[in-house]
């Protein structure tokens, strides 16, 4: 009876966590799904492919990359890291090529997955983290300033932020553009507002409120905004020919597919690293995340559409929103389905600008704030780490920045470990001793140096120790003992090797000046 009472009990409990669960993921996919859409727009056009190709690689990247194991709370889109390098293969080998070069790249990161080479990319430094997503942010923000006036952004980060004073002197002079920055300035405030109504925040996400908002105003109103534009999804669907996989003999073509997986990789990875920091829930299995997202990249291919990764920006929306589980990003994949086939309509009554808010909304919470403080007066060198990561990312892209945030994190970790100083005692004969504790790389090499040198010339004054020593017939001179260091580097032996042979008094038990060095290296 008891065991019957408890499995009812036990039974009840499980359905009410799956339908909070599934309410939670169903508004979380409305807010990926409405951030998706304009992403997805954005890098179709910015890689100069069709939009609808940017569209059915976030379809693939909800259904299919969704439902595989990996991590629960990514979310897969176009990959806003590789539209450069889409751009330049589209312009050199042709649209009809890009879906050989998809494909390859994906089965190369399945093998990649496979062969367990996704662990590598765990050991990242908080601060790059921070430091990429706030370089994200900042080109995320600088490129939707200018879809919020229905402008043309320009293509590279540097030129979008040096553009932004003509954006103003532009808008300021036309009407339209005064409408559509309204309309996406509302959705902002829309979105800043709308929580603090908890009765309305509790059942309607403030992505769908504002974007809701703005389409009933652009209609009533009829304001002269631009809409989002969607065309025949399949039509645009071009699978590659078997006479297309030719192209891989090329060394430029072979160069492109490496290109597209290595990146796609490190950015879904990196995106990895910063998702599970967002969250409590299951970290990510980064291996089978690396084969997820081959295996939509293979798909992606055979349609012929964009390459894909984990994108930080619907990730980090879709654990803000209030994502439990994968289902939310599945879901997200159906509702661009949906809406792409049978509701193309329905898409092109959103304002662009009215999406464009959302994105700018999304770009600043991903911008580091009250956090910088505490982290300056405690940790001056990650924060040094974190701009430095940010201004890359901004310079160059996302991959390039990435490595360079990652090469300072190293450099600033072996200057913090290679703890090194040198105490010093004066046996009864004059001679110095000097004892070097600590771990000893090449970065704390000259400051090292210095001290030995230091220590000798006062040795070398005082009629002591080293020179008038021996004058006086006392075994005097440096005794280098290293005993004390826990590491060495070659150079650092080399360098100190090489010390002792120059700076040592050399001298016999007769005084004849043939015998062993008193400035050697004691112990290695």
């Amino acid at each position: 009876m008891q065991k019957t009472l408890f499995r009812r009990v036990r039974t009840t409990v499980d359905r009410v966590g799956l339908l909070a669960n599934l309410r939670a993921d169903f508004a979380a996919s409305l807010v990926v799904f409405l951030i998706a859409v304009p992403l997805s727009v954005g890098i179709a056009v910015a890689s100069g492919v069709p939009v609808e190709l940017g569209l059915v690689t976030g379809i693939v990247g909800g259904l299919l990359t969704g439902l595989l194991p990996g991590s629960s709370m990514q979310v897969s889109g176009p990959a806003a890291g590789l539209t450069v390098l889409v751009y330049e293969a589209v312009r050199e080998y042709g649209l009809r090529a890009l879906g050989v070069l998809v494909l390859t790249a994906g089965l190369l990161q399945v093998a990649m997955g496979l062969l367990k080479l996704g662990r590598w990319f765990r050991a990242i430094s908080v601060a790059v983290v921070q430091g990429m997503l706030a370089g994200i942010g900042i080109v995320l923000i600088a490129g939707q300033l200018y879809a919020l006036a229905d402008a043309d952004a320009p293509a590279g980060a540097l030129e979008k932020l040096g553009g932004l004073v003509t954006l103003l002197t532009d808008t300021l002079a036309s009407a339209d553009s005064l409408a559509a920055l309204a309309v996406g300035v509302g959705t902002v405030a829309v979105l800043v507002l709308w929580p603090r109504w908890q009765w309305g925040a509790r059942f309607v996400p403030a992505p769908l409120a504002a974007v809701a908002l703005a389409m009933t105003a652009v209609g009533l109103l009829r304001l002269p905004v631009d809409r989002v534009r969607v065309r025949g999804l399949f039509d645009a669907i071009q699978p590659p020919w078997s006479g297309d996989f030719a192209r891989l003999t090329e060394f430029g073509v072979l160069g492109t597919v490496l290109a597209f997986a290595l990146i796609a990789s490190a950015e879904t990875l990196f995106s990895a690293a910063a998702v599970d920091r967002l969250h409590d829930g299951p970290r990510t299995d980064y291996n089978k995340e690396l084969i997820a997202q081959g295996a939509g990249n293979t798909v992606c291919g055979v349609l012929g559409a964009l390459p894909m990764t984990a994108v930080i920006v619907r990730s980090s929306a879709n654990v803000h929103a209030g994502a439990r589980t994968k289902a939310s990003r599945v879901l997200h994949g159906v509702w661009l389905l949906v809406f792409a086939t049978l509701l193309p309509w329905a898409l092109e009554l959103v304002p662009v600008a009215a999406l464009a808010g959302v994105l700018v909304h999304a770009g600043w919470k991903l911008l580091p704030g009250r956090e910088l403080g505490p982290l300056w007066r405690d940790h001056r060198g990650e924060v040094a780490v974190l701009v430095t990561t940010t201004v890359a990312i901004v310079v160059t892209n996302l991959f390039e920045g990435v490595l360079v945030g990652l090469l300072l994190a190293i450099v600033k970790a072996a200057w913090e470990t290679s703890h090194v100083h040198i105490e010093t005692t004066t046996t009864r004969d004059g001679r110095v001793r000097a004892r070097v504790l600590g771990n000893a790389n090449f970065l704390r090499l000259p400051r090292l140096l210095d001290e030995l040198d230091a220590l000798y010339r006062d040795g070398d004054r005082s009629g002591d120790r080293v020179g008038r020593g021996a004058e006086r017939g006392m075994e005097s001179g440096v005794e280098l003992d290293l005993t004390g260091l826990r590491h060495m580097d070659r150079a650092v032996h080399t360098a100190l090797s090489g010390w002792a042979e120059r700076h040592g008094s050399l001298r016999d038990g007769d005084g004849n000046g043939d015998g062993e060095a008193t400035g050697r290296v004691v112990a290695v």
